[in-house]
């Protein structure tokens, strides 16, 4: 991922620096700063964070706004149509993930309902204007339920036993969940995302256990590190 965005940023410094030496040397007149441009210091990074990032729709979000800002200043629709257009515009992105979701399947919440269909019950915690911290120290993981509401909750699998795939489903609403894994598994995310969002900054390591992460951010955030 971190090579893919040095990549994208190579090449477009390279693009922007042969740009300005064809310009200097009067080979041509492209006009880099046209109307609009500072709209690519939103419409840029966004498209960089959908190569490098796994959590996607955020990025695709502000594409759209970077776009729609675009097409404003350059006159071809007007600033006054971009809430009708924008609002919409975001509804369906997060209505075409949840789709994909539904139909590619939630290897977390499988996971969650066969625990319960064989009598294991997940740990289940829940804060409220509060803050909670969770550790498995030395515990069987399986799976958990978090949900913070305008509170927070640290959940750390550092030092849990971890033999198999196993799941945790994270509510953020107005509030955080911090989750801290362990460096010898896998994570993998699936998340519904509304002015808020999920930050993965683990790594893959290949043939270990999997941690399914399904997660739901509304004015809040799920960290995993």
């Amino acid at each position: 991922m971190k090579k893919t965005s040095s990549i994208l940023w190579g090449i477009l410094l390279v693009a922007a620096g042969v740009i300005f030496a064809l310009n200097a040397l009067n080979i041509t007149d492209i006009d880099v700063f046209f109307d609009g441009w500072w709209t690519l210091f939103i419409i840029v990074p966004c498209v960089v964070g959908v190569f490098n990032e796994r959590e996607k729709t955020g990025n695709l979000v502000g594409i759209a706004i970077g776009v729609f800002l675009l097409l404003c200043c350059q006159d071809i629709l007007s600033f006054s149509m971009v809430w009708k257009l924008l609002v919409p515009a975001v509804i369906v992105i997060i209505g075409l993930k949840m789709v994909l979701t539904g139909l590619f399947g939630n290897r977390a919440n499988e996971i969650l309902v066969r625990m319960k269909a064989e009598g294991k019950a997940p740990k289940s915690t829940c804060t409220v204007f509060s803050g909670c911290d969770m550790n498995y120290n030395g515990e069987i993981f399986e799976g958990a339920e978090l949900t913070a509401v305008f509170g927070g909750i640290e959940c750390d699998l550092r030092n849990a036993i971890i033999e198999k795939d196993c799941a945790v489903q994270a509510s953020a609403i107005f509030g955080g969940v911090d989750i801290l894994v362990p460096d010898n598994v896998n994570v993998k995310v699936r998340s519904n995302s509304i002015f808020g969002g999920v930050s993965n900054k683990t790594s893959l390591h290949p043939n270990a256990p999997t941690i399914y992460v399904s997660a739901t951010c509304m004015f809040g955030g799920v960290e995993i590190k």
